[in-house]
């Protein structure tokens, strides 16, 4: 199989993974299995052990310079640490749906942060993006319908967009190391200490976890978010952004939605109101504005 093949068979399989935590993560919350903090842990401890197991069987070692030690830190923060605790707190408090169409505003604030701290250029598009991307958020936080899985969704809203506003600007400042370094060992690093500093936030709930009832569904459940969700998803998405480029790779995001949202309908009895397909539609048209770009323009990133 050719490698381009692949790596479009390695895009959708991350999404799918992605949009498959969705509801595996409601459903261990639903379940009472486990707390927020505590699900949280073990998916980051899991992924960091997975990571580690994958370097000895491959032990590229590759030493970090002290000049970007700084980077690493903030990334490490932002990408790994206050992402992850406030994307699964945010899960845990609104519908699935929800959350997934919320996460298509990453590329919208990615182009505004770029514009920010690269200088890049922004233009009318840019600016119509972001106000309907920004309004189909709107729509979906103050929408007042708060039933099924929902136990705030209006909290839980907020703390998923800012979630996306911090994977953000990780995601603009993390490129430049990955340049740099090989891009597994950037992501074991940022895993390794981030589990590190997440320990004091999410060890009271991770402790309190009671695995004696933990059925062979949830712990089916959470290996599933542990090793496909997080690990394969991570490493998948390399693949994808090493052979088809980040362009490629992000356009992938827009299929988060309707495989989560099938899901959720299927597993979690989710619906698909109208005031939701007015927000996805709003969200989908900022994206596309936000990103759309000239025909002579030629891509150069290279992750």
């Amino acid at each position: 199989m050719k490698h381009h093949i692949k790596a479009h068979l390695a895009l959708l399989g991350t999404n799918v993974f992605f949009a498959i935590n969705f509801t595996a993560v409601k459903y261990l919350f639903n379940g009472e299995f486990m707390q927020p903090f505590g699900l949280n842990f073990a998916r980051m401890l899991g992924t960091t052990m997975l990571l580690w197991i994958l370097f000895l069987f491959n032990p590229k070692k590759e030493k970090i310079q002290k000049l970007h030690y700084k980077r690493f830190a903030i990334c490490m923060i932002l990408g790994i640490v206050v992402n992850q605790l406030l994307f699964i707190k945010g899960l845990s408090l609104t519908y699935s749906i929800h959350a997934s169409l919320l996460m298509l505003t990453t590329p919208i604030f990615i182009t505004i942060i770029a514009a920010w701290l690269l200088k890049e250029s922004i233009n009318a598009n840019k600016i119509i993006g972001l106000i309907l991307g920004l309004s189909g958020a709107a729509t979906l936080i103050l929408a007042r319908h708060n039933s099924g899985n929902g136990m705030n969704v209006v909290l839980g809203d907020i703390f998923v967009v800012i979630n996306a506003i911090c994977y953000s600007y990780y995601f603009v400042l993390v490129k430049p190391l990955m340049k740099r370094y090989n891009p597994i060992t950037v992501i074991r690093t940022l895993f390794t200490y981030g589990t590190i500093c997440a320990l004091p936030f999410c060890w009271t709930e991770f402790s309190s976890t009671p695995w004696q009832h933990f059925t062979t569904e949830a712990f089916f459940i959470l290996g599933l978010i542990v090793f496909g969700g997080t690990f394969c998803a991570y490493l998948f998405n390399l693949y994808g952004i090493k052979h088809l480029g980040p362009s490629v790779s992000g356009a992938y995001i827009y299929s988060q939605p309707l495989f989560a949202s099938i899901i959720a309908m299927i597993f979690l009895g989710e619906s698909f109101e109208i005031y939701k397909v007015i927000g996805a539609i709003l969200i989908f048209s900022g994206v596309f504005l936000a990103n759309k770009t000239k025909p002579n323009q030629i891509e150069t990133e290279d992750v």
